[in-house]
């Protein structure tokens, strides 16, 4: 068995091909069917703005996160990238936001396929999830892999027969896709911010680093791939279901998908809709506890967190402790908490991290032409965090202030011995 806290090696076995699939995995989850209601309620004839500017902040932070990930890949994504090229702190901070946001993403995704697949017994079904999925992910990161392909493939043919229903119909009208910003400019940035949560997945390929095959020249490809490809798949959606419902009736739609499929009048649609949501949420739970154990695998190797936790089997060649660790935890939240709050809390953590990514991204050259994306992904973290609803920030910053405090008590007591 490998000791706590030593520096055994994963092992690298994923191609472009999965490191992409993961990517898409992790963004192409349940956020497309579940975000786009609030966003479209925030921004109102500016959700297709909205999802632009979502789109260009995670455009720019995933070319920063990909520059990063060639010359450091080892798994913690900006954990490490902050601790290397600014300073410890911000690589803990970094890594303090993802793994607190993202294990609350955990939670949301394991009660959004509860909330599809048993109503009756969301929490029950949830915590099902986790148990299964964090089984899977102790097997081998190749098999979630395997399972991830499966599940993009299916969510994929989902949306597909979305978008050609809700366009085929004599219901669309596209008409309803005017852009105007009858929410107002904050309305927009709201709409961004929501809309954030469900772009941010490309970090998992990053932060699973340790475990790609060249990833100086795999990770960033893949990455601008991954998101790439998840951005035209949203556009359609989005388009889609606007010109079906509007801004107004999507803003208002409990289920925006499956209200779209049956606006269009294609009500037998509808279950394989639901189907497709709860396999979406799947998909991002799986990719999601892949990299918050990863992150914790990285922090736990520095003794910010448990030193147990560095721990990697020598079978499996997985950080067991910390994959074992992070789903007991969220199946405890799944048990227990509510999936509203979720989102937002977790948008303000991601794009914390983020903000840690561009602003390490920044250090790479000092040339003005290699500076601008960094410098407009930094910026565009920090005006879509700060847009989010009023609660969210508050809890969000809150847990951030925990961290920091965690931090300075640990250095002043290391200092102290």
């Amino acid at each position: 068995m490998t000791q706590p806290g030593s520096r055994a090696e994963l092992r690298r076995t994923l191609g472009l091909g999965d490191a992409v699939v993961i990517g898409l995995g992790s963004m192409i989850g349940a956020g497309v069917f579940a975000a786009l209601a609030p966003a479209a309620q925030a921004a109102g004839s500016g959700l297709l703005l909205g999802l632009a500017l979502a789109a260009l902040v995670a455009y720019c932070n995933a070319m920063s996160s990909a520059r990063l990930a060639a010359l450091y890949p080892a798994s913690g994504g900006t954990y490490v990238y902050g601790r290397e090229r600014l300073a410890a702190f911000w690589g803990y901070l970094a890594g303090w936001s993802f793994v607190v946001g993202k294990t609350a993403s955990c939670a949301a995704m394991a009660l959004t396929v509860g909330a599809y697949v048993w109503p009756a017994q969301t929490h029950a079904v949830a915590v099902a999830a986790v148990v299964a999925l964090t089984a899977v992910n102790y097997g081998g990161v190749q098999k979630s892999a395997w399972l991830t392909r499966a599940i993009v493939a299916v969510v994929l043919a989902v949306l597909a027969s979305v978008v050609v229903v809700c366009l085929g119909s004599g219901a669309s009208d596209a008409g309803r896709l005017d852009v105007g910003i009858s929410g107002g400019v904050g309305g927009v940035l709201t709409s961004a911010g929501l809309l954030f949560f469900a772009f941010a997945g490309y970090a998992r390929i990053a932060t699973l680093g340790e475990e790609v095959r060249d990833p100086a020249r795999t990770i960033p490809r893949a990455i601008p791939l991954a998101l790439g490809i998840t951005l035209v798949v949203y556009a359609c959606v989005t388009v889609a279901v606007l010109s079906v419902l509007g801004s107004g009736d999507l803003g208002r739609a409990g289920a925006p998908l499956a209200d779209a499929v049956r606006a269009a009048g294609v009500p037998g649609l509808v279950p394989v809709v639901r189907i497709g949501a709860a396999v979406a949420a799947l998909g991002s739970l799986l990719a999601l506890i892949l990299g918050v154990s990863r992150t914790t695998l990285a922090m736990a190797r520095d003794r910010h967190l448990p030193g147990a936790l560095a721990a990697v089997h020598p079978r499996f060649q997985v950080p067991h402790r910390a994959e074992l660790t992070v789903g007991a935890v969220v199946a405890v939240l799944a048990a227990t908490v509510d999936v509203r709050g979720a989102i937002g809390f977790s948008s303000f953590g991601v794009l914390t991290y983020y903000a840690v990514a561009n602003a390490s991204a920044w250090t790479l050259d000092p040339a003005p032409a290699k500076r601008a994306l960094p410098a407009v992904g930094l910026l565009g973290c920090v005006v879509l965090a700060f847009a989010l609803p009023r609660t969210s920030v508050v809890v969000g910053a809150g847990v951030l202030a925990v961290g920091m405090l965690a931090y300075g008590v640990r250095r002043r007591w290391a200092g102290a011995r």
